[in-house]
């Protein structure tokens, strides 16, 4: 249930994003380049969708953030503003725009980025708002794409990558399994169980000790429980739980972050709030009688406590990425 207080606090921050989608500096596009470039590469030239928000993966996810609060908050003051932005950035040109440079880079924005347009496109067909048909049809053709690079993804990887970054594999498989099961998309929703089990079913004796590392948003070991919460039967996940990490993550407290204008030492701002949703989803696959699951929900609790304030702060480090995260944790 979102709370009056919650409404208010997306609404701000959807305010906010509307315009960093439309600024295109700074900005941390990385290029690689074959042979020299007959044109002029910018930002916006390349990235015509998605310029915005520093990084590729920070427009994209930036743009779900924003359809979601139209959801959440249906007459927000931002709306009108919303719709416009949306009208410009997501059509049908700038995506062919875009396809010409990904199509050619087959492991471009993989697994974080494109996991995230996956959600997004799973947004506004779950939606079903005309605009929103209207976007999503401008999509399809990276959808296409970030459909199939994920099938290869699946086969491809002999191992997870299980760091705490953009490229850990748990975050984005939960998220292709979420959009999966959504659209009813049976291939790709079995290819992913398939794919968790057979990286992670004989985890045990996690060891956080180690958690987290100065630049993670994302912790390895809840993020591997998150996406087994989905993947296992109730049965079989309390027996793997219990293997994985007994005393239910109590080890895992809050964070602060010691700097917001450090972009890496700025992850912890989205660290608690990662752990909050994760931690919540854990409890939820556990049978409701189970010890483990007043701890956990505890837990999850004291992180989104932790974690709310840093939701809107100004400095961009943090501006540019971490209002989508304190929005998917209120409204899982």
């Amino acid at each position: 249930m979102i709370t009056k207080e919650n409404s208010s606090l997306i609404e701000k921050l959807v305010h906010q994003t509307i315009q960093l989608i439309q600024t295109e500096y700074p900005n941390g596009v990385r290029l690689t380049l074959s042979k020299p470039s007959e044109k002029t590469i910018s930002p916006k030239g390349i990235y015509p969708a998605f310029y915005g928000c520093y990084d590729w993966h920070s427009a994209v996810h930036s743009h779900w953030q924003i359809v979601k609060g139209m959801q959440i908050v249906p007459d927000g003051s931002f709306v009108d503003r919303a719709v416009q932005a949306l009208d410009t950035s997501l059509t049908a040109e700038n995506i062919a725009t875009e396809m010409e440079w990904i199509a050619t880079r087959k492991n471009f924005e993989m697994p974080y980025g494109m996991a995230w347009l996956l959600t997004l496109d799973a947004e506004l067909k779950t939606w079903g708002a005309e605009s929103a048909k209207r976007w999503s049809d401008g999509l399809r053709p990276m959808v296409d794409h970030a459909r199939e690079r994920f099938i290869h993804y699946c086969h491809a990887m002999p191992m997870p990558n299980r760091g705490g970054l953009h490229n850990q594999s748990a975050f984005s498989l939960g998220l292709v399994w979420d959009v999966a099961q959504s659209q009813n998309d049976h291939e790709l929703q079995e290819l992913v169980e398939s794919t968790g089990r057979r990286f992670y079913w004989a985890d045990t004796h996690i060891n956080l000790r180690y958690e987290p590392s100065a630049a993670d948003f994302l912790s390895p070991s809840l993020s591997e429980a998150d996406l087994m919460a989905r993947v296992l039967t109730e049965d079989e996940y309390e027996i793997w739980l219990d293997l994985f990490e007994p005393n239910g993550f109590d080890a895992l407290e809050p964070v602060e972050v010691v700097d917001p204008s450090n972009g890496q030492l700025a992850h912890w701002a989205g660290l608690n709030f990662s752990r909050s949703w994760m931690l919540s989803r854990i409890s939820k696959a556990l049978s409701p009688d189970h010890p483990l699951s007043d701890k956990l929900n505890q837990n999850a609790q004291k992180h989104l406590e932790a974690a709310l304030p840093m939701a809107a702060h100004p400095d961009y480090m943090i501006s540019h990425w971490v209002p989508t995260f304190a929005v998917y944790a209120l409204t899982r």
